[in-house]
């Protein structure tokens, strides 16, 4: 596919990449991210640090600003050998010249650093602006999410993605009803769903030492973790609070896109602030119900969460509101509940904690309803489609 040049002054002649040799070297995946790698630690991180393992992965993630007169590009080195590269750039920058900034940091970069043949991965469109000179290998645009549907999303979003599906060779769709909307726009998309780290997740089932943070906190617990934002349901948050005092609500995770000051303040609402990863299972452990109380609106119609997952990995039984492809997917399961109202979200709360007095048939459900969900089997498809691309060549 033909890259397209960018509107306004002719740039300086595209970089263009020699065509791999019969035997390549460790191609270099470079990763164009709207999330950070010290965020939440969700899909682009668990793709990349897999795929990490067979190509020389770079994360290119979207600006930071100070007071800096001079752009520089922040470079450290994360577990798995994955390359954070994170552009600084003055404060006060008209669009236009952070996009060339971004483009002059990462040309430099490749200049100084590239010699393996160049796979293009796309969570943004919004990449596309300084990337489109690039010529990769292969072009991966992995839609994770309706990213034009969330608050404060750029107005150019919903173009860049269309042109990106045309420049595109493969898309990846995160859920059903992303695939659902894709599948007509492009001729070569595929289902990967967000997966689970089943081995991680499954410390949850053992006892577990409480974090200090959550130890004094009385029971039932219900809890939630993932980013606390505009697709959460704050006025069941708030409804479930005051009509069960007794039941005690745990959220993990960082405030984003909402004032602070919007979340429901209860004696029974507990907000422990983001926790890192690698400590979800041990807070997971200490919870009676987990919770998906997620909005029905614009932001969560295309998605698909993966906490359902995590939550069933750690045997717990879950409770969501009518999500899309949580719906589809689970609802038939025996072990996720599906409630529309706040009464009918207390009532399926009341069926999951009777559910916990029955542990091996709680189990038995959550494993049936796992089977062949991993990161890992989701990431050795994508490295098939990869491959076939690349040895298309």
């Amino acid at each position: 596919m033909k890259p397209e040049q960018p509107p306004g002054p002719p740039d300086p002649s595209p970089i263009q990449f020699s065509p791999a040799p019969a035997v390549q070297p460790r191609a270099t995946l470079l990763c164009l991210s709207h999330l950070r790698w010290d965020f939440v630690w969700q899909r682009p991180q668990q793709l990349m640090s897999r795929l990490a393992t067979d190509y020389e992965v770079w994360f290119f993630e979207e600006p930071q600003f100070d007071e800096r007169p001079e752009p520089y590009l922040e470079v450290r080195e994360v577990a798995g050998g994955i390359t954070v590269l994170v552009p600084w750039l003055p404060q006060d920058l008209g669009e236009q010249r952070i996009i060339s900034l971004q483009r002059q940091l990462l040309d430099g970069w490749l200049a100084q650093h590239h010699q393996a043949p160049l796979l293009l991965w796309y969570f943004t469109p919004m990449g596309l602006r300084f990337t489109r000179h690039l010529v990769g290998q292969v072009v991966v645009f992995d839609c994770m999410d309706e990213l034009a549907a969330l608050r404060h999303a750029p107005p150019a979003l919903a173009e860049l993605e269309r042109q990106l599906l045309e420049r595109a060779d493969v898309v990846f769709t995160g859920g059903l009803s992303l695939w659902e909307s894709r599948r007509e726009r492009h001729d070569n998309v595929h289902l990967m769903p967000g997966s689970v780290d089943i081995a991680h997740f499954a410390h949850a089932r053992l006892v577990q030492a409480e974090p200090a943070d959550q130890a004094d906190i009385g029971r039932p617990r219900l809890g939630f973790f993932g980013v606390l934002d505009e697709q959460l349901d704050l006025v069941l948050l708030r409804e479930l609070a005051m009509r069960r005092p007794l039941w005690q609500i745990i959220l993990i995770g960082p405030v984003a896109r909402i004032d602070p000051a919007s979340l429901p303040r209860q004696p029974n609402l507990h907000y422990l602030g983001p926790r890192d990863y690698q400590t979800l299972p041990a807070y997971l452990s200490g919870w009676d119900v987990a919770l998906m109380p997620f909005a029905i609106n614009e932001s969560t119609r295309y998605i698909s969460p993966t906490q359902p997952l995590e939550y069933l990995a750690g045997g717990r039984p879950v409770v969501s509101t009518p999500i899309h492809d949580v719906v589809e997917c689970y609802a038939d399961s025996g072990v996720v509940s599906i409630a529309a109202t706040p009464q009918a979200f207390i009532e399926a709360i009341g069926l999951a904690l009777d559910l916990t007095r029955q542990p091996a048939r709680l189990q038995a459900l959550a494993d049936r309803a796992l089977q062949g969900m991993s990161w890992d089997s989701t990431c050795e498809r994508i490295k098939e489609q990869i491959a076939s691309l690349r040895h298309a060549l």
